[in-house]
């Protein structure tokens, strides 16, 4: 079966979920004539949908809505509108502070995802913003700096999601993540030359060998203006102490 082959079955329930999820209420007339589906299909669904929890039958007239149940499939997003939510004013003040742009990432399905950027803001980017994009785990400093710093057990997850190391490439990969740690901070290993490298650091929760990786955070910088040992020296600290500073935010807007 393809990556792009929809199995059936799912691919309905999802139809009824969404078509559920566009007013407050729905009879059977109506979910049918969105979703395209036999009757007896949606109401063998929603009583599926019933028995999970995720929706319930309001009266013969107004017919049928949707649990809070489901706002915990949106859990991890709203995790991220989180994490985005605090980092954006330091992320801003920093780049406004240092002139250089920022970016904050998450792991998604094997790779890291950019969530926000001040390069809009920045008189020294070079780049623009590339929100909701992918970069490599393996090369990039996004990608290192979770990589090293999150517990054993998702490192080997997420090694074992990306494909088979061989050995010399597995030893090299962890004196990089070793470096990272004894640092604080991992950089960009592009496979081409570029005139960009990246430092980034880990923003964390919790400390010692189970602390769990929220996010990466790394400032773009051109290499003429500085070297890899320079931009540690210069802002590995404030750096850090950036990620802190979000993490703490970020811990206090879940909590609310």
């Amino acid at each position: 079966m393809g990556p792009q082959t929809a199995i059936e079955p799912v691919r309905r329930s999802f139809a009824l979920l969404e078509a559920l999820s566009r007013r407050r209420t729905s009879t059977v007339g109506v979910l049918t004539g969105e979703t395209g589906l036999p009757r007896p299909t949606v109401v063998r669904l929603l009583h599926t949908l019933i028995a999970l929890g995720y929706a319930a039958r309001v009266s013969r007239e107004q017919g049928y809505r949707l649990t809070d149940r489901v706002l915990g499939l949106a859990g991890s997003i709203r995790f991220v509108d989180h994490l985005v939510d605090a980092a954006i004013p330091h992320m801003s003040r920093f780049t406004a502070d240092h002139g250089w742009p920022l970016y904050l990432a998450t792991l998604s399905y094997g790779a890291i995802t950019i969530r926000h950027s001040t390069a809009p803001e920045s008189p020294m980017s070079f780049e623009e913003a590339a929100l909701n994009t992918r970069r490599p785990v393996l090369i990039s400093a996004l990608g290192r700096a979770w990589l090293a710093f999150c517990p054993e057990e998702e490192r080997r997850s997420i090694l074992r999601d990306i494909g088979d190391l061989t050995r010399r490439q597995e030893a090299a990969l962890d004196d990089v993540l070793a470096r990272a740690r004894r640092d604080g901070y991992a950089f960009t290993q592009s496979p081409r030359p570029s005139r960009l490298q990246g430092i980034a650091v880990p923003i964390r929760q919790g400390s010692g060998a189970r602390a769990r990786v929220l996010g990466s955070l790394s400032m773009r910088f051109t290499r003429s203006a500085m070297t890899d040992a320079e931009a540690g020296l210069r802002f590995g600290r404030p750096l850090q102490q950036l990620a802190r500073a979000i993490a703490n935010d970020s811990a206090t807007k879940n909590a609310g």
